[in-house]
């Protein structure tokens, strides 16, 4: 397609991402996007946070925004258009050039990176929602506790041995070793408080390539977060009943784990809890709030997630900016 008017098309590209297979590929995006209509103009990021900025900045001036790099490029990609007044978000693509990429695989985004290209390119709407926490904003995940802190640097063989968290747990030396969280958790006004090890407020159907929760029936835009909350075994037979139902996703089954969908999630801790928001630090804090914005962000997919194994979408309002300021972490108990 190398006539007629072309459309406009912003490329935040992370050169270093995946061992710099986003920079060895960039002429070859350039190319491809050209040769299909497109008008591109290149943002290579140099430091953390320079892929919200033009986004923030530029993105309403473009009829699409293509973002190459990892989880963290994406998160960084979404938060810009955040920042952005609905009518004015472009369609966003999604390259995946990192290591997890774990939101690629929700939305059935290729690996090989010529082949995610075309997706876009040949790709439908979707109105996927988008969660904010505390200020920020996640496009998959917020979570805490035992998984998030080695799930992130772990070889997928080993994730793949017992498959799923099951296998962090099953390497548990004993119940001692095993750090909890007093937590008091409401979810759209149910409450529930007790000691948890692990938890994460979610909109995909897996995490970190071990927490998979894709039987649930998980929808990316019914405007509800699934939430998930592992409570602390008193036992060995207990955490055997654990590592069960986390390998055979019978979560919604077990007495040890808490799960339930929600629009709004609150936790309070008695000591500043340790976030992870789409696999990067999120903050540590006493009191967190996560709300859903409904089809909050539009990619251009190839095929419509919940298309496979859920219901068509939903009607959803239109998501409002927020110029709020981030939360600070938090380094005090919250008041009596």
């Amino acid at each position: 397609m190398l006539s007629g008017r072309k459309q406009s098309l912003m490329l935040v590209i992370n050169p270093t991402a995946g061992k710099n297979r986003a920079r060895d590929n960039v002429f070859m995006l350039i190319d491809y996007f050209f040769t299909h209509g497109y008008q591109v103009t290149v943002f290579p990021t140099q430091a953390k946070g320079d892929a919200c900025r033009y986004v923030a900045e530029f993105a309403p001036q473009y009829d699409a925004l293509v973002c190459v790099g990892g989880d963290g490029t994406l998160n960084e990609a979404v938060t810009g258009l955040m920042f952005c007044d609905p009518e004015d978000r472009p369609r966003l693509g999604y390259i995946p050039a990192g290591t997890t990429n774990d939101f690629a695989n929700t939305l059935g985004i290729s690996g090989e990176m010529a082949q995610s290209a075309e997706q876009f390119c040949n790709g439908d709407a979707f109105r996927c929602d988008i969660g904010r926490f505390n200020g920020k904003y996640f496009t998959y995940v917020a979570a805490f506790g035992l998984f998030t802190e080695v799930s992130y640097e772990t070889p997928q063989p080993l994730k793949n041995a017992l498959g799923h968290a099951a296998y962090i747990l099953e390497g548990v030396k004993s119940l001692a070793s095993i750090q909890s969280y007093h937590l008091k958790i409401t979810c759209d006004g149910e409450e529930v408080e007790g000691d948890y090890i692990y938890g994460q407020i979610s909109n995909s159907t897996s995490i970190a390539g071990i927490m998979d929760i894709s039987r649930t029936g998980v929808q990316l835009d019914d405007g509800l977060f699934e939430v998930l909350v592992v409570r602390m075994p008193s036992n060995v037979i207990e955490l055997n009943a654990i590592i069960s139902s986390l390998m055979f996703q019978k979560v919604e089954e077990s007495p040890y784990i808490y799960f339930r969908r929600a629009k709004s999630v609150t936790v309070i801790s008695e000591i500043p809890l340790p976030w992870t928001l789409d696999g990067e630090a999120g903050g540590s804090f006493c009191y967190s709030q996560a709300d859903i914005m409904p089809g909050a962000v539009t990619f251009n997919l190839a095929s419509l997630p919940n298309e496979k194994n859920i219901p068509a979408q939903q009607t959803l309002p239109e998501a409002e900016p927020d110029a709020r300021p981030e939360v600070q972490e938090d380094t005090q108990s919250p008041k009596a």
